[in-house]
């Protein structure tokens, strides 16, 4: 037996570096998911203001032929 000399058994070794590796998985996932979801709303955020943009643009009489609309710079 091997409780004399203190040794962990093979299979508990294999197991406990199987659920460290696990954990890493784990926590790796959790935060991709949270990235994903920033990056979801910041999608979400843009999709809305082009749309509001669109229609103030619809809202806007049309300018004349020789006037060139001018453009917000990107933020």
């Amino acid at each position: 037996m091997r409780t004399e000399t203190r040794q962990v058994p093979e299979p508990e070794k294999r197991l406990r570096e199987t659920v460290t590796k696990l954990k890493e998985t784990v926590a790796r996932q959790k935060a991709e998911i949270e990235e994903l979801g920033r990056l979801v709303a910041r999608l979400t955020l843009a999709g809305v203001v082009l749309i509001h943009d669109d229609d103030q643009q619809a809202q806007r009489p049309p300018a004349a032929d020789n006037v060139v609309p001018q453009r917000r710079p990107p933020t």
